[in-house]
């Protein structure tokens, strides 16, 4: 039993899955495609610099290392595909104006994102690099929303923060990096009166600020109410303004929460989550991360997100599935020519191999190739 059992996290992923998994993978791919984004493919793994480069500890935990019995340094096992694409970005298109770019591929986990996730997600998304503005947050955000509905998923809530306010928040108040990872951790949680111990010895403006954030959370009403909380530091009220410009732009069911601080060391601006029914935790994660392209020695802004096919298929809308149809097997030319006729066409044709009539059911065929009058012709099974 041992040798086929798989290690906890990782499963196999069977027929009728699979199909819906590569429909979303198919659609979401021509959807990138007619809106100009580019596909890429990274390589599984590289060397762990490259891969850890511009991204904190986010990633470090969550990578597979190995060594290389070729050069004998470290090797990672991507996590997320981004910084690999922020790397093409940085050093191999060379771009100079905006560069829209998308990708597909399997990531390993060290360890599974929540109770029901798997190790080994497949990862889809779109980044857009070379543009700084609000702008492209906002197509970023269009983009999401576009996708999803091709896979069927309309109705869809979006949850942004921008890390800008905390980011700013802690540096007017001098908070150290140990302080920071604690006050992150409590906001994350919702913590709030983990949130004031940690907060007791700040400056009363700064310590006021921080206990507000988890309830600055709802609707474009919580932007008045943070531009009235909040000191008015030059990097906060940006921040607000660009949340302002979403809310305003983009014309999506949307809702603002300044304690989400979601891969606060990786993303540089705004952040957000996309919700929809049937699913507990978000279906896609994205934000702006201009400091991974500078990590890389060539500072490009970028916006993006990414998601899970898994996760989508099972929320998104299942492709219809047409039966097959039941071909003999046989040596005739005709037969043939009808076989390969029917398949140029799309439909799938199964050959019935000789001794399996008890296990025709398995087949899914709902048709067969039967011979009239000389012709072959399809006819319900």
């Amino acid at each position: 039993m041992r040798k086929w059992l798989l290690p906890e996290f990782v499963e196999d992923v069977l027929p009728d899955e699979a199909r819906v998994i590569e429909a979303h993978r198919a659609r979401l791919l021509e959807v990138f495609r007619v809106h100009g984004y580019e596909l890429v493919l990274p390589p599984m793994l590289e060397y762990i610099e490259s891969l850890l480069t511009g991204t904190g500890h986010d990633l470090d935990l969550r990578t597979f290392k190995l060594i290389d019995q070729m050069s004998g340094r470290t090797m990672g096992l991507r996590a997320d595909m981004t910084p690999q694409v922020a790397r093409i970005d940085a050093h191999l298109l060379n771009r100079q104006g905006v560069a829209r770019l998308c990708y597909c591929g399997t990531v390993l986990h060290t360890r599974p994102r929540g109770l029901t996730a798997t190790r080994e997600p497949l990862q889809i998304g779109a980044e857009i690099y070379g543009h700084a503005g609000i702008e492209s947050d906002v197509e970023i955000q269009r983009l999401l929303r576009a996708a999803l509905a091709a896979c069927g998923v309309a109705e869809v809530r979006l949850d942004v923060g921008h890390v800008g306010v905390f980011r700013a928040l802690a540096a007017e108040g001098g908070v150290v990096p140990e302080l920071e990872a604690e006050l992150l951790e409590a906001l994350l949680a919702k913590d709030r009166p983990g949130l004031a111990g940690l907060t007791d010895a700040l400056a009363a403006s700064i310590r006021d600020a921080l206990r507000a954030l988890p309830e600055l959370y709802g609707g474009a009403e919580v932007l008045d109410r943070a531009a009235a909380l909040l000191p008015a530091l030059p990097a906060v009220g940006r921040a607000l303004d660009d949340l302002r410009a979403l809310m305003r732009e983009n014309g999506l069911a949307m809702s603002i929460d300044l304690a989400d601080l979601r891969g606060y060391h990786y993303h540089s601006g705004v952040v957000f989550a996309a919700y929809c029914a049937g699913l507990p935790s978000a279906v896609a994660l994205g934000g702006r991360y201009d400091e991974v392209g500078k990590a890389f020695g060539r500072a490009r802004p970028a916006t993006g997100f990414s998601m899970d096919l898994r996760e989508l298929a099972r929320v998104g809308q299942a492709p219809v599935r047409r039966g097959a149809i039941l071909a003999p097997h046989a040596t005739d030319a005709a037969l043939r020519a009808a076989i390969d006729a029917l398949r140029d066409a799309g439909e799938v044709v199964v050959v019935d191999l000789p001794g399996h009539d008890a296990a025709r059911g398995e087949l899914g065929c709902d048709r067969q190739l039967v011979s009239r009058g000389g012709r072959w012709e399809v006819e319900a099974l």
